[in-house]
């Protein structure tokens, strides 16, 4: 099952993606995708519904985040071995956790606005997990029960916030619209094995990643446990988990965002996203 929300920013409303690709309008069943909705039952109850007797959205509605209400935006660093190498970093003994903003969310396609003093903004592609049950002191061999599904994430990074403003990477991953998460929020029965999608990034059509979440360091049943040992996970937050190789940073010489770059993504199963790349002091 593929969830999503469309409609205008701030305006959204629930929507299911039908085997024919059309958008199908859930909001006179569950107010959004979030909450008590992520749950099992929940899920169980929209899945027992037949596409073809929901409302169909005309046109091409703005596709907006996937998840509603996310009360927090957890991310995973250097969570791919070949990646922490490109950095010039070392694997962790743990996984470095640090935060987003929610206020980075935005929708799969709403672009990239590059923050004032930009110099070194960056992209990410990355597996979203969207947390579907209350997960406190989880075993790793139960972790998987609390999670609702999958998406894709774009951990866009300006990496001069991030690496040469001291403190916490969170200032140099937290901007508007920093946090492209989308198109749809695929339940977890359709991906049965998390730890072998391929995944890709293009800027103005050069490949510039292209991986599988296979070369993860630490795979989703043990970031989901792992995490539950230091903060309760609620429904509604997502786990960005960490990218393959081939982000800006690392190429010689290094390549990073600018305005009218358009850079597309995705994830096999979980859809694509594509934004292009606008200055702040350009309209939302």
């Amino acid at each position: 099952m593929k969830l999503l929300r469309y409609g205008p920013h701030g305006q959204e409303k629930p929507g299911l993606l039908a085997q024919d690709g059309s958008i199908r309008d859930l909001s006179g069943i569950v107010p959004d995708i979030a909450g008590d909705v992520l749950s099992s039952a929940g899920l169980e109850r929209l899945r027992s519904i037949d596409p073809a007797t929901l409302p169909r959205v005309d046109g091409n509605p703005r596709i907006g985040p996937c998840v509603g209400q996310v009360g927090k935006f957890i991310c995973i660093g250097l969570n791919y071995s070949d990646h922490a190498a490109e950095s010039g970093m070392a694997v962790p003994p743990e996984p470095i956790i640090f935060m987003k903003a929610t206020s980075a969310i935005c929708g799969p396609n709403d672009g990239i606005e590059l923050p004032r003093g930009s110099e070194k903004t960056d992209w990410e592609v990355e597996l979203g997990i969207v947390i579907g049950k209350a997960a406190k002191y989880v075993d790793e061999a139960q972790a998987l029960d609390h999670v609702a599904g999958y998406c894709v994430v774009n951990d866009v990074s300006e990496r001069s916030f991030q690496i040469e403003r001291s403190g916490q990477w969170t200032k140099g991953k937290s901007a508007d619209t920093f946090g492209p998460v989308g198109p749809w929020l695929v339940t977890r029965d359709e991906i049965p094995n998390p730890q072998n999608l391929g995944m890709w990034l293009e800027v103005d059509e050069k490949r510039y990643q292209n991986g599988s979440t296979e070369t993860m360091v630490y795979g989703v049943a043990f970031l989901v446990s792992y995490l539950s040992q230091f903060m309760s996970l609620q429904p509604g937050d997502v786990i960005a988990t960490g990218t393959p190789p081939g982000v800006g940073m690392g190429m010689k010489p290094p390549v990073y965002l600018r305005p009218g770059n358009r850079v597309r993504l995705g994830i096999e199963g979980l859809g694509q996203q594509e934004q292009l790349v606008r200055s702040w002091k350009e309209q939302r």
